[in-house]
C-alpha cells in the first residue's frame, strides 16, 4: 500500500473513531493492518482492550499491542508491556512486562516512563530504586506527563531520590496543578508558605521557562492509579 494512501485512512479511521464509528474505523485499520501497518495493529488493540466497536477481549488486544509492538510502536510497547505486568489477557510476566516497558521507555515513551518509574519506586517485583524513578519520572515530565510532573514535584519537595529542592518542587507541582493535578495543588499551596522570596521567584522563572516547553500526552494503561 502506497505510503500517502495509507496516511489518509489512517487519518479516516482517527476520525471515525473520534467520533463514536467504531466499526467503520476497525475496518479500515483492519485493511491497513494486513499491509503490515504497525499503527493500525496498536489502535485494534486498543478497541480490543476498550471494548469500542467489538466485545472487550484482553487475549486479543494483547495479541495485536504485541505486533505492534515488535514493528517498533512505542504506544504498544507501553501497553504490552503494562498488559503482561499486570496479567491481563495472559500469565502474569514479569520479564516481559519489564522487556516492553523498557523498550517504550527508551524510545521516550512518556507511558512507558511513568510506568517504569512506577514500578521502580514501589519495588513491584524489582528491587527499590528511587533515584531511577526519579529519572523515569523526570524524562515524562519534560515531555508534559502530568502525572509524572507531579510525582517528580513530590520526591523534590521531600528528597525521594534526589536531593531536596523546593524551587525544582515548585516548577514541577505548579506545572502539575495547572493541568487539574489536584494532590500537586495541594502540595504547592502548603510548600509555598514555607519557601523564601528568592525560592519563590527562583521557581517562577523556572515555571515560566519550562511552561512553553512541554507538550501533550495520550492517556494509555497505567499500571498504577495517578494522583489525583
Amino acid at each position: 500500500m502506497a505510503k500517502n494512501t495509507s496516511i489518509k485512512l489512517q487519518d479516516q479511521a482517527r476520525n471515525l473513531y473520534s467520533k463514536g464509528d467504531f466499526l467503520k474505523a476497525i475496518g479500515i485499520w483492519e485493511i491497513l493492518a494486513k499491509s503490515g501497518d504497525a499503527e493500525a495493529f496498536a489502535w485494534l488493540g486498543s478497541c480490543y482492550a476498550n471494548g469500542d466497536g467489538v466485545e472487550a477481549n484482553d487475549e486479543k488486544a494483547l495479541e495485536l499491542y504485541e505486533s505492534a509492538a515488535k514493528k517498533g510502536n512505542v504506544l504498544a510497547q507501553s501497553n504490552a508491556g503494562a498488559f503482561y505486568f499486570m496479567g491481563r489477557g495472559v500469565v502474569k510476566d514479569i520479564k516481559k512486562g519489564l522487556f516492553w516497558l523498557e523498550k517504550a521507555a527508551s524510545n521516550n515513551d512518556v507511558n512507558g516512563l511513568f510506568n517504569l518509574a512506577q514500578i521502580y519506586f514501589q519495588g513491584d517485583c524489582v528491587e527499590k530504586d528511587q533515584t531511577r524513578a526519579a529519572e523515569l519520572y523526570r524524562k515524562a515530565a519534560e515531555n508534559g506527563h502530568y502525572p509524572s510532573q507531579s510525582r517528580l514535584g513530590f520526591m523534590f519537595a521531600q528528597g525521594t531520590g534526589v536531593t531536596k529542592d523546593r524551587t525544582q518542587a515548585y516548577l514541577w507541582l505548579t506545572m502539575a496543578a495547572q493541568h487539574g493535578i489536584g494532590s500537586a495543588l495541594d502540595a504547592l499551596e502548603s510548600m509555598v508558605k514555607e519557601m523564601s522570596v528568592e525560592e519563590k521567584s527562583q521557581g517562577q522563572q523556572l515555571f515560566a521557562s519550562w511552561r512553553a516547553k512541554t507538550g501533550q500526552y495520550k492517556n494509555q494503561i497505567a499500571l498504577m492509579p495517578s494522583p489525583s
